[in-house]
């Protein structure tokens, strides 16, 4: 039962699901909510976290663990492009979601406990299968945290010089 549940969350951080996530959600932020640049930022946040961690893998180029994976998986390990990202896009979403329910006055705490519990459990699940070593996944959410922190504030500089 964790082996499937362990496979559940892995596939939350993967390109497809991410892409399709992306596209649902900066679709509602253009057109629905008319928040060009938080979707033109969370498109480039996506991308980007995928270009940094194919630079790091084929820079660094360690093997994956030599242990029975639970999955298929190929490439390099270090860092774990499935923690990085997933550091990277949902907390660049969970950002939005926590910015715009503070700005409206509504409760938003839970917001951040959600996105870092999948974020940490992103993480933990490709440990948990034998694709990558702890190591890796902490560089994946140092990596991705860095490039979140990066994103949040050239989304923050955009909309500064928006209002002025």
């Amino acid at each position: 039962m964790a082996h499937l549940l362990s496979i559940g969350i892995t596939h939350m951080g993967s390109a497809l699901t991410e892409i399709i996530l992306m596209l649902l959600i900066g679709s509602c932020l253009l057109f629905r909510l008319k928040h060009i640049w938080e979707a033109v930022m969370l498109a480039g946040n996506l991308a980007g976290a995928w270009l940094l961690n194919i630079t790091l893998k084929s820079l660094i180029q360690r093997p994956r663990p030599n242990l029975q994976h639970l999955i298929e998986v190929d490439g390099y390990s270090y860092p774990s492009g499935h923690a990085m990202v997933a550091a990277a896009f949902y907390g660049m979403i969970g950002y939005l979601v926590w910015f715009n329910l503070r700005t409206k006055g509504k409760p938003s705490w839970y917001e951040i406990v959600f996105t870092v519990l999948l974020i940490l459990a992103i993480g933990t699940s490709r440990v948990y299968l034998g694709v990558h070593y702890p190591s890796d996944v902490i560089a994946g959410f140092a990596a991705g945290g860095v490039w979140l922190v990066a994103c949040i504030k050239g989304l923050n500089i955009l909309q500064y010089y928006k209002r002025n």
